[in-house]
């Protein structure tokens, strides 16, 4: 349900993009923005709508 899509040509800028069906895209350009989207992205799997159980919450 979610991509993480890394670009790091040798000599260049690496860029990022988190993607996912909820909605979710983000980008980062530069290594430590992209190293923070990595995180991020990891973190956004236990946090996820899509993801998330409805198990124990009480009907509207």
């Amino acid at each position: 349900m979610a991509w993480l899509h890394i670009r790091a040509p040798r000599g260049a800028t690496p860029t990022a993009t988190s993607k996912c069906l909820c909605g979710r895209d983000v980008s980062a350009i530069g290594q430590r923005n992209v190293l923070a989207l990595i995180a991020d992205h990891e973190a956004h799997r236990d946090l996820c709508p899509l993801r998330t159980t409805q198990e124990g919450r009480n009907a509207a």
